[in-house]
């Protein structure tokens, strides 16, 4: 498996971040092809040390790297990236890994 995580950072306004992303980006984001799980953080997001710097943490889960590729090259995809500068006022950063059980 392979995951894209998505890092939210603290938005201008949390409340019309939550309103738009919730009702206007997941429906868009969950039509990518590919995507076999979404999550999102729930709560405040801390670090050992106290608070951090993020919003909100979305997890995508897809079969493999190639997979994320054919993903986001996709109409679906695309439309998915484009909506982040919409609503992503604190900044957004983006990891992408193949996943092991160990």
């Amino acid at each position: 498996m392979a995951r894209l995580v998505v890092m939210y950072g603290t938005p201008k306004d949390p409340s019309a971040f939550d309103k738009h992303y919730f009702a206007r980006h997941l429906p868009i984001a969950k039509k990518i092809p590919g995507l076999r799980k979404y999550e999102v953080s729930r709560g405040t997001i801390a670090t050992p040390a106290g608070p951090s710097k993020f919003h909100l943490i979305a997890t995508l889960h897809f079969d493999d790297m190639k997979a994320i590729q054919l993903a986001f090259a996709s109409p679906e995809g695309q439309a998915a990236a484009a909506d982040v500068a919409r609503f992503a006022t604190g900044g957004v950063d983006m990891l992408l890994f193949d996943n092991a059980e160990v």
